[in-house]
């Protein structure tokens, strides 16, 4: 294999600041480790671009894999060694640099370094959100994901995506700013291998799961809409409803209501922190995932509740469509009364849950070996990589 540089600016300010991995950071971890054992490490900081030397970049991988409780501490004296040889050391002319977590890729110095060492930059591409659906994300994120996706568009020699519908995204992007678009490669992503949905279902309500960060284009505030609904409706047999996720952005009345549930109070919860393993019990307990984002670029958690054998109430994706067919129940985003009949549905173990059960042992996960297997056949076709030295 060619020489590889890997990008790992993403993991380093994630495990610093502790929280939980996100599905990009996921993806970045599971590059870290395919790519990991043969790869020098990359980190951008201030326009400035280090690659640590292998014996270093073992050192630092191996923190990120598993970041330690003092995971601060080790870092600092890791890059306080390994900082001034980095700096001032030899970037190898001609080696690919694997940009995962879209890392940099709105300033302009990145595209810059790349030319200057010959590099051959493979961009990994989540979706184009921002581009696509501006109202969902911070103020300011379109203009920043278009310098990132014009830099990609410009400096890749090859691009990933999550699913063709994210490459679809990006062609058309390309096609309206009259940019070229480089060799790309869809390839499904794998997830968390969880053990089959096994749990005993909770005396009471039923209960359904809605998982992923809090944030505007999730769209938290119709599933609270919903269950007001079914509260009036159904009084204390009204079904539990437990969000899993972390606040994020762009849904100040979500969480104003989630603050101030009242009458829901026993009906509604909200986790902000949730090992895999308890989501997986979670799983296993629910009748439901509940999947309502207005727009995805993948949404892992619908493919890792369908191969644990958890039934999905999804928002009609294109990408959804794409990995799982007709296997989840689609509604429209905004149809608050198909979400209800859907809900009321699979909380009675209605014909609709029961179809989807049928057609669940139909799905076949996509998994990361299968992930790493076309990215490493593509790199050798399209002579990303030396097939002499793959």
């Amino acid at each position: 294999m060619s020489e590889v540089l890997l990008d790992v600016t993403r993991l380093i300010w994630r495990s610093w600041r502790g929280g939980l991995p996100t599905g990009v950071d996921r993806v970045c971890l599971a590059y870290l480790e395919q790519f990991g054992p043969r790869a020098q490490a990359v980190i951008q900081r201030k326009g400035l671009h280090l690659v640590l030397t292998r014996a270093a970049s073992a050192r630092l991988f191996d923190l990120l894999g598993a970041p330690p409780s003092d995971f601060r501490r080790r870092l600092v004296r890791l890059l306080a060694a390994a900082g001034p040889v980095a700096l001032f050391g030899r970037v190898p002319e001609g080696a690919l640099y694997l940009n995962i977590g879209h890392t940099g890729l709105d300033e302009p110095g990145l595209n810059e370094w790349i030319e200057r060492h010959r590099l051959r930059e493979i961009v990994f591409v989540h979706d184009l959100i921002p581009i696509t659906h501006p109202e969902t994300c911070r103020p300011g994120e379109r203009d920043r994901h278009e310098r990132r996706m014009r830099n990609a568009l410009l400096g890749a020699a090859g691009v990933i995506g999550n699913s063709q519908a994210t490459l679809d995204d990006l062609s058309d992007f390309a096609a309206r700013t009259g940019l070229p678009m480089p060799p790309a490669l869809a390839a499904w992503l794998g997830g968390i291998e969880r053990h089959q949905a096994t749990g005993t279902q909770p005396s009471g309500p039923p209960l359904f799961l809605a998982l992923g960060t809090i944030e505007g284009r999730k769209n938290h505030l119709m599933l609270l809409r919903l269950w007001r609904r079914l509260f009036d409706r159904l009084g204390p047999n009204t079904p539990k409803l437990v969000i899993v996720g972390r606040r994020g952005w762009q849904a100040d009345e979500v969480f104003r209501q989630l603050d101030d549930l009242g009458p829901l109070a026993d009906h509604v919860t909200e986790l902000s922190r949730c090992s895999d393993a308890e989501v997986s019990a979670l799983m296993g307990k629910a009748k439901a995932l509940l999947m309502s984002s207005q727009a995805e670029g993948y949404g892992l958690p619908v493919f890792e509740a369908l191969a644990q054998g958890l039934p999905v109430i999804a928002t009609d994706l294109p990408v959804y469509r794409e990995v799982a067919a007709d296997i989840p129940t689609y509604c429209s985003g905004d149809d608050v009364d198909a979400w209800e009949e859907a809900v009321l549905d699979f909380a009675n173990d209605g014909p609709e849950r029961r179809r989807q059960i049928a057609r669940l042992p139909d799905f076949k996960p996509p998994t990361w070996t299968e992930h790493f297997e076309r990215v490493e056949q593509w790199l050798t076709e399209t002579g990303l990589v030396d097939r002499d030295r793959s």
